[in-house]
This record gives C-alpha cells, structure tokens and sequence, in this order.
C-alpha cells in the first residue's frame, strides 16, 4: 500500500471537534497524488488524462484534531479504462474511514473513456490490492 501521514488541522475541525466529513475525501485525494504522477510524472493538467466516476467514504470511528492520520492507498481493480482505488485512514491504530474511488482514463477532447496503456497498466498493478 501507498501510505501517507496527514497532521489534521484546526480548521479541519466542526463544531463537535470531529475532523469534517468533507476533510477525509479531499485527504483520500491528495493520497492518490502517486497515481496521478503515473499518468502525469509532472502534474501538469494541461495533459490531464483521468476524471474521477465516483466516491464513497465509510466513517467507522472519529477522527480527531490533535493526532496524526494515517492514510493507505492501494488498488483495487485496474480495469480496461477504469480503476478502483482504495483508501484507509488510520489514526491511533484505529481505522476511522475508509473509501474508494473509481477513477477514468479519459480523453478530453473527445469526451471518452480510452484504454489505460499497457506501461501504466503494469506500474498501476504494482500497487494492487492482494
């Protein structure tokens, strides 16, 4: 699995001193950025090549401000132009979410979904769930 470490911050919090529910998409976002460099190495989205299909997030503990968070990413499923992605967000040893996304190899100009080359393929199933 991918893993990177998020330091919530105050900001993140609601009312209740929870971390936001709309905080953990955008940090599962930011933990598929690996990904991303596979299809783009420089970012540039100018040549951006994915959209996203869909997410979910299931809350199952609190997350709190005040203690790191824990994030593992991996793949689920690399289909012919789409993928699954999973995530984990951990915090004191304790899964607190997890979600996925399902992301598209997507040509903007003609507005489709086109097959993932064979040479990303390979490097997106390094990181395959097992």
């Amino acid at each position: 699995m991918l893993q990177e470490t998020i330091t919530p911050r105050f900001c993140e919090t609601d009312a209740l001193g929870h971390i936001n529910n709309t905080v953990v998409p955008e940090w599962f976002e930011h933990a598929r950025t690996p990904i991303f460099k596979i299809f783009s190495p420089d970012l540039n989205t100018n040549s951006w090549k994915l959209i996203i299909a869909r997410i979910e997030v299931e809350y199952t503990a609190q997350l709190q401000f005040g203690s790191d968070v824990h994030l593992k990413t991996c793949m689920e499923k690399v289909g012919n132009s789409s993928m699954c992605i999973h995530h984990e967000a951990w915090q004191n040893d304790v899964l607190a979410a997890r979600g996925k996304a399902v992301m598209i190899h997507y040509d903007y100009d003609n507005e489709c979904s086109v097959p993932i080359p064979d040479s990303i393929r390979q490097q997106l199933m390094e990181h395959l769930q097992r």
